[in-house]
């Protein structure tokens, strides 16, 4: 099988480090990619925007399989463009990606297919984002109703900020703050079969012990030790199968992977957000612990074969991803440092390793920053105590210039596994 990954950050590396070592998988594309891409996958230079570029490029290369990985594609209509010239794409089309590109077309879902969420106003004018900030109360939860790069929703007890980003949106949506922890749960599905996947958590906060601005993520870890599966069970029951089906009843099939951002409320399981794609850094630590070869369950859910598929394999290993972020992200991040450190990484042991994110190779062949996540470090082992050393040794061998991350991704859940129930 011949595969195409567009895209270019983390997830992107994380999925085409799983392609390449899949033996079904004879070639592997990747566009545009990122120095770290480039050394499992060859590169092409291509507008990942545009359906047209992204199909002519699909057709030249001989692709049997089209993988688009960011959602900004997906809702331009990249993966309907892909399958307009026969070739086999996973990824939702542009109408029923809009599960992601419009929060408000997504609480319309919800609500037809009695999915459990926040209670929520869509707000267009001042007037209304005032009665809605007035109703709700703090915490205050305001969302851009469109696209915004994990970085539209803010969340905060001052009036006045929720206020200043509400009007700063075309459209917003304010919505009831949800207490307690919040899972990622990803779900293949073709349309009609839904297969999940297992639970991560990620750390939105740039800073630790969740202080600081919101960001795309700054870590992740999986499995969740708090969080059984009985949860995955309930959560496919009552969240995922009626949003595909709802989707299915309204002629907008949703094929591809479905991402619940959910909350464990104490009132139950509260959908936080749908996306239409991989999450970014869950990916990582998912898809470092699925045992089946992904190419093979990517294709089943591009061609309306996912029933046929046996059960998911998973390893009992537990998996933990670091952030490495550049100087000044998730403002306006200074790019261009030279990373120092990879090759100690890569001549470690095989249980540690990094995904590039923003990344790219200079004139010189030196591999230097691009963007404002930079490098996604990560590690499995034994337990999450395991992995997690492993991780935050990894991320102690890389030299970047003004960088930051997390010192406690995992932190928490790591400790907890390791204490007596009766000991909490």
């Amino acid at each position: 099988m011949k595969v195409l990954v567009i895209g270019g950050g983390a997830r992107e590396h994380a999925l085409c480090r799983s392609l390449s070592l899949d033996p079904d998988v004879t070639a592997l594309h990747c566009a545009p990619g990122n120095a770290g891409i480039g050394e499992v996958a060859e590169l092409h230079p291509v507008e990942i925007l545009d359906g047209a570029a992204v199909a002519d490029l699909a057709v030249r290369l001989g692709a049997d399989l089209v993988v688009v990985g960011p959602e900004a594609p997906l809702v331009a209509g990249v993966a309907d463009a892909v399958r307009d010239r026969g070739i086999a794409c996973f990824g939702p089309s542009a109408r029923a990606a809009q599960l992601e590109g419009s929060k408000a077309f997504a609480k319309d879902v919800m609500a037809a297919a009695g999915v459990p969420t926040a209670r929520a106003y869509v707000c267009a004018t001042p007037e209304e984002v005032d009665a809605a900030l007035d109703a709700f109360g703090p915490p205050y939860v305001v969302k851009d109703d469109g696209l915004a790069a994990g970085k539209g929703v803010v969340v905060t007890e001052d009036l006045a900020a929720a206020r200043a980003h509400a009007l700063a949106c075309d459209q917003v949506v304010i919505e009831e703050y949800l207490d307690g922890p919040e899972v990622s749960l990803f779900a293949v599905t073709d349309g009609e079969t839904v297969v999940p996947l297992q639970p991560a958590q990620d750390f939105k906060r740039a800073l630790d012990d969740d202080q600081g601005p919101n960001t795309g993520g700054m870590g992740a870890y999986s499995p969740l030790p708090w969080a059984g599966p009985a949860l995955v069970e309930e959560v496919t029951a009552t969240v995922l199968q009626p949003t595909v089906d709802e989707l299915r009843r309204r002629g907008t099939p949703f094929a591809g992977l479905l991402y619940a951002g959910l909350a464990i409320t104490s009132r139950g399981v509260r959908v936080i957000e749908f996306n239409a794609r991989f999450g970014d850094p869950e990916t990582q630590v998912v898809l470092a612990r699925l045992k089946t070869p992904l190419a093979g369950v990517l294709a089943a859910a591009a061609t309306g074969r996912l029933a046929e598929l046996p059960p998911l394999r998973w390893r009992d290993e537990a998996a933990v991803t670091v952030v490495i972020a550049a100087h000044n992200y998730p403002g306006a991040p200074r790019t261009g440092d030279p990373i120092e450190g990879l090759a100690d990484v890569a001549a470690g042991p095989d249980h540690t390793y990094v995904l590039h994110a923003g990344t790219r190779t200079d004139e010189d062949g030196r591999v230097v920053s691009a963007g404002g996540r930079v490098l996604s470090v990560t590690a499995h082992g034994q337990d999450l105590a395991i992995a997690r050393e492993r991780a935050y040794t990894g991320v102690g061998r890389i030299r970047l210039a003004g960088s930051h991350h997390r010192g406690d991704i995992a932190r928490k859940a790591a400790e907890d596994a390791q204490t007596p129930a009766d000991a909490r």
